[in-house]
């Protein structure tokens, strides 16, 4: 019974380890987050740059799963070059280790501190980066915990017979060490709770420092396992050159790492005799030994995985999701900024629908009007993708910002979908009234409709811009089209009324269909200067309403 409760409390103690890491890695991505991903795009210029930039922001994240996830991400849509992304992974698990070199020293007595401090900022601070920052306090105080409660519970079991029976047969046979590691870290997503729990058994003498040090191994081969495992299936392979070039560099590294630990093991323990600081440090060095072997070799290695994992040769299909990366939900920013991108393809498609329109009712072309109905399922299927990502998010892992982006991108995805329903089943049905009855617009209503369509397809990219940048002046310029576009409809109405009173129209049939235009022209633009009213309303620039007050009204 006892040793059941043992390994219960022992369970409980990883858990509470696993949670710590957990809470430390969210709170940081909530405050540094998108601020790290622009200076790591920034820092991809070349490898030695970019293995700096890794080990910095990995670092400040303690999660090289993140910063890989916004490495793989820049690579994948071709925004940098494979080799500056691998050096970021180099970088990166350097910068893994340094919390665990922190962790390392006793520092115990100040997991109470660093709790205290964090409730009290995570409950008494309106700022959401206060906020946040408390969060961070208190999974370092709970790792901290976790610790000492790991070294409390094995204390009374060091000298267990059977214990040291188990652990004397796993320090004689370093590569199930390794597997054993590896498993351990692809179940728990985190090399850092795995590394630190190895430090806790070495720091109570229950497995020995040679059996450690091939632990640590395991854990940093374990790390490159999920980024390659967990991506999407049958994927694009230009997007598994990074994860598979990370996890062979792992994999070369713990190899070496293997053959040379009768050699290395007792220098480290020589070098250091307290064991808990020789498994961090091994940790460290190791690291920096593989970083150091493979940031000469990053251009020949980039080109074999070129050709290793060749592009596909498969048509494009319009309406597939690319930035909608699935790994990358667990980090909030990456996930908003992926779909982001995806709903301004959106935008792309309705402008593209739009150009059809204005060739379809200006030029009479049969063919663009069945080519721009195809566009409107483009738009369906990348707006349906785009909910669905958004909505399987984590509510739990979202703030207050990333609550306001994620309503906005559904927002601008649901009006760039109503516009495109209204081209499709508005401007293209009358499109294909006027071929299949053989009926024309006047000149000049011709003239109106073309610089309307122009002038709509100018107010996509606007309305693209103000949705990107979250800019006040050129959200109050787009919602400035919505008078505009109204005082066009307005004089256009006149202009074909006095044109029918002149009998310059051929029939009341093409009356219909050029009002019908107009109006439907008037609808897709409201749609589009709705991208301006989150952004004026963030700025308190928008009334309540625009009906006159009743005091207003009697004065």
């Amino acid at each position: 019974m006892s040793a059941t409760l043992a390994l219960i409390d022992l369970a409980g103690a990883i858990a509470l380890l696993l949670w710590g890491v957990h809470v430390v890695q969210s709170g940081i991505q909530r405050v540094f987050g998108p601020n790290l991903r622009r200076f790591l795009a920034r820092a991809l210029g070349d490898r030695f740059r970019a293995f700096l930039a890794g080990l910095g922001v990995t670092a400040v994240l303690q999660s090289s799963t993140a910063t890989g996830l916004m490495a793989a991400s820049f690579a994948a849509g071709g925004l940098v070059d494979l080799m500056p992304a691998l050096a970021v992974m180099l970088g990166a698990n350097v910068g893994t280790t340094l919390i665990v070199q922190l962790l390392s020293f006793d520092i115990g007595r100040a997991a109470p501190v660093f709790v205290l401090v964090g409730v009290v900022l995570f409950r008494n601070s309106r700022q959401t980066r206060t906020h946040d920052l408390g969060r961070v306090a208190i999974g370092l105080g709970l790792m901290l915990f976790a610790l000492q409660q790991l070294l409390s519970i094995m204390a009374p079991y060091e000298d267990v017979p059977s214990l040291r029976l188990l652990m004397g047969m796993i320090a004689t046979q370093p590569i199930i060490d390794v597997i054993l590691a590896a498993a351990l870290t692809w179940a728990a997503h985190s090399s850092v709770a795995t590394v630190l729990l190895v430090v806790s058994f070495a720091a109570r003498g229950v497995i020995a420092p040679h059996a450690a040090f091939a632990l640590v191994l395991g854990a940093n081969l374990g790390t490159a396992l999920n980024p390659l495992l967990e991506g999407a299936p049958g994927g694009d392979p230009v997007a598994k050159r990074l994860p598979v070039g990370n996890l062979l560099n792992r994999l070369i590294g713990c190899t070496l790492g293997l053959a040379l630990l009768d050699w290395a093991g007792p220098l480290m323990v020589a070098l250091e005799p307290d064991p808990a600081r020789a498994v961090a440090d091994f940790h460290t060095l190791f690291n920096l030994a593989t970083a150091a072997l493979f940031l000469p070799v990053l251009g020949p290695f980039a080109r074999l995985l070129v050709r290793m994992l060749p592009a596909r040769a498969t048509p494009a299909d319009p309406s597939r999701p690319i930035y909608l990366d699935q790994s990358a939900c667990e980090t909030p920013a990456l996930a908003l900024a992926g779909a982001a991108r995806e709903t301004l393809r959106m935008a792309d498609v309705v402008e593209a629908m739009l150009r059809g329109a204005l060739d379809a009712l200006d030029r009479g072309d049969r063919k663009r009007v069945a080519e721009t109905k195809r566009l409107d399922n483009v738009l369906d299927r990348l707006n349906g993708a785009i909910k669905a990502y958004l909505t399987a998010l984590d509510p739990d892992g979202l703030d207050a910002e990333d609550n306001r982006r994620l309503a906005e991108i559904l927002s601008f995805a649901t009006n760039l979908e109503h516009a495109g329903d209204i081209v499709e089943k508005g401007l293209m049905s009358i499109a294909t009234k006027r071929l299949k009855r053989g009926v024309a617009f006047s000149a000049e209503g011709q003239a109106e409709i073309r610089a309307m369509l122009e002038r709509l397809a100018g107010n996509v990219q606007s309305a693209a811009a103000v949705f990107l940048t979250d800019d006040a002046r050129a959200a109050r310029r787009l919602l400035a089209e919505k008078e505009v576009f109204r005082d066009l409809e307005a004089r256009a109405t006149d202009a074909h009324f006095a044109r029918v009173r002149a009998g310059r129209v051929e029939s009341v049939e093409t009356s219909t269909l050029h009002l019908d235009v107009l109006r439907d022209l008037k609808r897709i633009n409201a749609h589009l200067a709705a991208a301006a009213y989150p952004v004026l309303e963030n700025r308190g620039e928008l009334l309540p309403s625009r009906l006159r007050r009743e005091t207003d009204a009697s004065a």
